[in-house]
């Protein structure tokens, strides 16, 4: 399947355009074992926000070609609705044009396709599991701040008092019962974690530590740890492999899908691969590589699962339609 996130472009379709054309030279000349069976969205599906007006120009239009299932989780830009004269909507609308094009009773023509023939979606929220042949996806909501992402009301270590006041902790809930059904089922295939704010990241948009602290105490509780984790929101490619224990768990990045690179460091050059103490935790006994990246190019994930082995492939839309090589796997 593919994967990727931030693909919503609001200076026209161009560079989002670039992304699925080249996913979808991914369906030419293939044997039928290795054809891409769905997209997963990592979230930021429209900007700036999430109104329904958006959906044609930045979702439905770009992927009119794009003949399988589209999944997503909201990003933040997806959540957030402003009322004039910062937007034109009402903030209580937040999520109501994502849940109505993702998130449907059942599938039907899409008023926001304007006559294209993608049905709505039928996920059952904006934080689910996704069930396929030998991977089994967990997907979570990062709500609405630029940064960080945020999956419970989070006590604020000073006071004590919760931070966000309007969130519950229904998604802690909701990811200790989907680790204890994956181990309770004894299930062998792949486990994938996603959510649109990364825990680790370079540049503009930071990483969401707090956040993943709380994923690693479920993981912990239940003894069930993901073998990946996918995440969107910075606008470029990142790799770090977590090495926790006797695993190591990649960590990727990939909010290149379309809306706009930023550059990971404006001063310097990164090189990689390099050791990250600054997200290493001590109390986790963990440490951190960066591996790869890629900031002057739009792209997406091209992900493989078999019965014996999870392959995570980054493909840069400037490679153009007749390369097949990843530039990192």
């Amino acid at each position: 399947f593919h994967s990727a996130g931030d693909t919503g472009c609001t200076k026209g379709p161009k560079s989002e355009n670039s992304v699925v054309e080249k996913m979808l030279t991914d369906f030419d000349g293939e044997s039928g074992g290795a054809l891409p069976q769905f997209f997963y969205h990592l979230g930021d599906v429209v900007y700036s926000f999430g109104e329904h007006k958006y959906y044609y120009d930045q979702f439905y239009d770009a992927f009119r070609n794009y003949a399988r299932p589209i999944f997503a989780i909201a990003g933040n830009h997806d959540g957030v609705v402003l009322p004039p004269p910062a937007g034109s909507g009402n903030p209580n609308d937040s999520l109501n044009a994502f849940l109505a094009n993702f998130c449907a009773p059942g599938f039907a023509h899409a008023p926001d396709a304007m006559g294209l023939s993608r049905t709505t979606m039928i996920q059952p929220g904006v934080y689910f599991t996704l069930e396929a042949p030998f991977v089994r996806i967990l997907g979570l909501y990062s709500n609405m701040l630029e940064n960080p992402g945020v999956i419970s009301p989070t006590k604020d270590p000073k006071t004590g008092k919760p931070k966000f006041e309007n969130l519950t902790n229904a998604q802690l809930d909701y990811l200790s019962a989907a680790l204890n059904r994956v181990k309770n089922e004894d299930f062998k295939g792949a486990l994938l974690i996603c959510v649109h704010h990364p825990p680790y990241a370079f540049g503009t948009h930071s990483g969401s530590m707090v956040m993943l602290k709380e994923i690693d105490a479920i993981c912990n509780s239940a003894g069930v740890f993901p073998h990946a984790l996918l995440s969107g929101h910075s606008h470029n490619y990142q790799r770090f492999t977590r090495h926790l224990g006797n695993r190591q768990i990649p960590f990727i990045v990939c909010g290149n899908g379309g809306h706009g690179l930023s550059k990971l460091s404006k001063t310097q050059t990164l090189r990689t691969p390099q050791s990250m103490a600054i997200f290493a935790q001590p109390e986790a006994k963990d440490s951190v590589t960066f591996e790869s990246y890629d900031d002057a190019d739009y792209g997406y994930l091209r992900v493989l699962v078999d019965p014996a082995q999870l392959r995570i492939e980054y493909h840069p839309a400037s490679d153009g339609g007749e390369t097949k090589t990843p530039d990192d796997s």
